[in-house]
């Protein structure tokens, strides 16, 4: 076979390209307004509390929508469930850019995680069934585009934020509506029949012991996990001002950048070098407890902008082992669909991160800056618990080990945070 004819990550269709820059200008849209919460907070004169909701509506809501994603899309098919979650985005991205409240924002928050779950939930199979040159082609380009958004989000964030908190709101939706249009051009109409899923499946698998240990331990892991990433602009660019220096939303932008960098790297070629060597629970505990003691030294040097930044960014290490450590003893624990297997235990463990954010201030304001942090750390300790204590539902199943797309999806769902 010639070099012109032998498959290459590059030679992908129109409709493969497309799919991917939405996929990553949605993984963007995570982390994206995290360097603009405290502008948000001092231009709309809104309390850290009110303004972290921002993330406690858009994961009450992506957690809800998780449980029907799967029966949603089995209906509308792949393209046109896309389509509806990209108008979405762009619609309420671009009506939060114009909101005159905190509150309003928080609103269009919600709507935009709703588009987020349906985008999300079918991009997968969209971008493997448009590619060329075999699905770990396709599944390749897909875990560069997670990785990329999730490190640029931040970035992009904070460049756009020291402009205008407003930035980022209209940025996203740009980028979201040109892949609208990109994909209604390029992407073909499904013409293959899927298979329905029940509109209770998600709540049904719940009935299972392993996944529902899993999902329980995730609950408490997301709490300190959205602790760290919703919370911690506050301290630092409180701690920053106090000693003198001009922290913005660029420079938070570069520090939660560097954080997704370190999250993306450990995620997609970490993880499973530390899994196959050393077993999925092992490392489990073991970063469970880096990441109880990185907050600890978080709690402790709560008004040091150095130490702050500096844990922020090596905890995105530890943070991207155990997304994708987690996700994949949910995969090979159970003998459920997969996609039903993983929304489901992505839906609860969103609801850890929903409460998070919205806890955080208050926690701040009645016991210190570094209490949210002390509370995280005590977040880990009931999942290391819950874990250890029933552990011994997690068996592995005699199942085929997972195709390239089931486990682009394991990591896929361990990084939607």
């Amino acid at each position: 076979m010639s070099d012109e004819q032998k498959p290459s990550i590059l030679r992908q269709p129109p409709a493969v390209w497309a799919i991917a820059f939405a996929c990553m200008v949605s993984f963007m849209g995570i982390g994206l307004v995290d360097p603009i919460l405290p502008a948000i907070s001092a231009e709309l004169d809104a309390t850290p509390t009110e303004a972290m909701l921002l993330f406690t509506s858009y994961l009450l809501i992506t957690a809800i929508a998780m449980f029907f994603a799967g029966f949603i899309s089995s209906r509308l098919g792949v393209k046109r469930t896309l389509l509806i979650g990209l108008v979405l985005i762009v619609v309420f991205a671009a009506l939060a850019g114009l909101s005159g409240s905190v509150g309003q924002i928080i609103g269009f928050r919600a709507g935009w995680g709703l588009g987020n779950a349906l985008f999300i939930s079918t991009a997968l199979a969209a971008i493997v069934g448009a590619a060329s040159g075999g699905s770990r082609q396709a599944v390749v380009l897909y875990e560069a585009a997670l990785g990329l958004g999730m490190a640029v989000g931040p970035l992009v964030g904070g460049l756009l934020g020291s402009i205008s908190w407003r930035g980022p709101f209209f940025g996203t939706a740009t980028l979201m509506g040109i892949a609208f249009i990109a994909i209604t051009v390029m992407l073909r109409a499904d013409t293959e029949p899927r298979e329905r899923i029940s509109f209770t499946a998600g709540f049904v698998a719940l009935r299972h012991p392993a996944l529902r240990t899993l999902a329980i331990t995730a609950l408490f892991y997301n709490y300190s996990f959205f602790t760290l990433l919703a919370y911690s602009p506050f301290p630092i660019a409180a701690a920053a001002d106090a000693a003198g220096f001009e922290f913005g939303a660029q420079e938070l932008g570069f520090v939660f950048f560097g954080w997704g960098v370190a999250l993306a790297i450990a995620s997609v070629l970490v993880a499973p070098v530390l899994t196959r060597r050393f077993g999925l629970r092992p490392v489990l505990f073991a970063m469970f407890g880096l990441l109880a003691a990185a907050l600890a030294v978080m709690a402790l040097f709560a008004t040091s902008a150095v130490v702050l930044i500096t844990v922020v960014i090596v905890a995105g290490l530890f943070l991207g082992v155990l997304n994708t450590a987690l996700t994949e003893t949910v995969m090979e624990a159970t003998d459920l669909p997969r996609s039903v297997a993983s929304s489901t235990y992505s839906g609860v463990r969103f609801l850890g991160g929903a409460v998070a954010p919205a806890v955080a201030g208050g926690i701040a304001v009645a016991f210190g800056v570094g209490a949210p942090y002390w509370f995280a750390v005590g977040s880990l300790v009931v999942a290391i618990v819950v874990l250890a204590v029933a552990g011994h539902r997690i068996t592995r199943h005699a199942i085929p080990h997972e195709s390239a797309e089931e486990e682009a999806e394991a990591i896929t769902v361990g990084d939607q945070v």
